[in-house]
């Protein structure tokens, strides 16, 4: 998906101890720029929530921007694990609607407070670091790409019709997809990212023979 990175580079000269403390900061730091975003999480937040010390947190990162980068590596391979769990093996518009409530219900767990980890990264770290962006984008890609596969499945199943787009339909789904998670986040309610998902299904149920 990736290319290695200097955010990754580190763990393959750690000790199995080194690697657990830094997994550890990691997946501190994911917590709290999925709450608080990534431009309000400091260092400090990080060392007190994950228990370390500067000396701890500075052997394994040089600094924030090293650590922002782990944690967008670590968050695209996350979600990338659990799309592929639903996508992988699509082939039907009943399989969407499936994958479709299994987002919907995991947002409403937190009243779409916090929105989509992956596309608040990309709201704030498009513009300050490229390599982030990378990654987010070849992660945004490889999302889309598992939707359109499973299109295809659909049409040379028959299901889909082969005037249908799969690549199209497939950018318009993960569209409706981030923009209700943004509008799920700023009303605190999923009612929106409901909406924009199942306007973006209805556009593709057209294209169904049976």
């Amino acid at each position: 998906m990736t290319r290695g990175t200097a955010a990754d580079a580190p763990s393959r000269r750690l000790t199995s101890r080194g690697l657990a403390t830094r997994a550890r900061i990691v997946e501190a730091a994911a917590d709290l720029m999925y709450v608080r975003g990534v431009n309000a999480t400091t260092l400090d937040d990080v060392r007190a929530a994950s228990g370390t010390s500067k000396s701890q947190l500075y052997q394994h990162f040089a600094d924030k921007d090293q650590l922002v980068r782990a944690v967008v590596v670590l968050r695209a391979g996350q979600v990338l694990e659990r799309e592929q769990g639903y996508l992988e093996r699509l082939r039907s518009f009943r399989g969407l609607l499936r994958w479709r409530d299994a987002l919907v219900q995991r947002n409403a767990l937190q009243n779409g407070a916090y929105g989509c980890a992956l596309g608040s990264m990309a709201s704030e770290l498009s513009d300050q670091d490229d390599e982030a962006r990378t990654t987010l984008a070849e992660t945004f890609a490889a999302w889309t790409g598992l939707i359109a596969a499973g299109l295809r499945r659909m049409q040379i199943s028959g299901a889909l019709a082969e005037a249908a787009d799969p690549d199209k339909l497939a950018v318009g789904l993960m569209a409706a997809l981030q923009g209700g998670y943004l509008l799920a986040e700023t009303q605190q309610d999923i009612a929106p990212m409901e909406t924009a998902l199942d306007m973006a299904l209805d556009h593709i149920r057209s294209f169904l023979t049976k």
